[in-house]
């Protein structure tokens, strides 16, 4: 079988690899194979750290917007809670923008946050006032009402059924299979349709 070389092909590939580590130490930058295997690497800790700069970035942003609110006597995060509150959309990065170079309008928005905040907790005890319980008096004077209702309603439930007729033949079979379950009739389980609403006709 004759000998085949990789030619122009592998010699670009390869090129390619030593032209990524150029600038690594040693025989990284020279020898093919000690090159591919740092250059793997090194785009390993690329990807991993495109992700954890995204965190360190937001990490910094935080600190700042917390510094700035110790300023103006809030903590970050009812600031931010209070921001959510007032329905002001500005993310972390322009805060902390804000916080290093316009001091006046971080103030603006530490007023906006504590204003939704106050909003926020009236709202809630209004809820709560709703939820409070009817006083003694009156809960007895409407227990008194619904008890001599209780007996008309009853009536009303019992003569229902006579105003409202069931079609039977309009059921299913496992309909009408509860229906003779309920009624006590025995052997349903085995009956057809049509027996089975002859039963319940009876």
């Amino acid at each position: 079988m004759p000998r085949v070389k990789g030619g122009y092909t592998t010699r670009r590939r390869r090129k390619a690899v030593l032209k990524l580590a150029k600038g690594y130490y040693g025989s990284k930058h020279a020898l093919y194979r000690t090159a591919h295997e740092q250059v793997m690497r090194s785009l390993a800790y690329a990807y991993r750290d495109r992700k954890n700069r995204k965190r360190e970035f937001r990490r910094l942003w935080i600190q700042r917007i917390n510094a700035a609110c110790k300023l103006n006597d809030i903590k970050y995060s009812q600031f931010i809670n209070g921001l959510a509150c007032a329905n002001v959309e500005v993310n972390r990065k322009m805060l902390a923008e804000l916080a290093v170079n316009d001091a006046k309008a971080f103030a603006d928005l530490v007023a906006v946050a504590k204003n939704g905040l106050a909003n926020k907790v009236q709202a809630e005890k209004v809820e709560y006032v709703f939820m409070k319980p009817a006083p003694k008096a009156l809960r007895s004077a409407n227990h008194a009402n619904d008890l001599k209702a209780a007996p008309k309603a009853e009536k009303e439930v019992e003569a229902a059924p006579a105003k409202n007729d069931v079609d039977l033949n309009s059921l299913s079979v496992a309909e009408l299979k509860a229906m003779c379950k309920e009624k006590g009739i025995k052997g349903y389980s085995t009956l057809k349709k049509d027996e089975l609403v002859a039963a319940l006709s009876k």
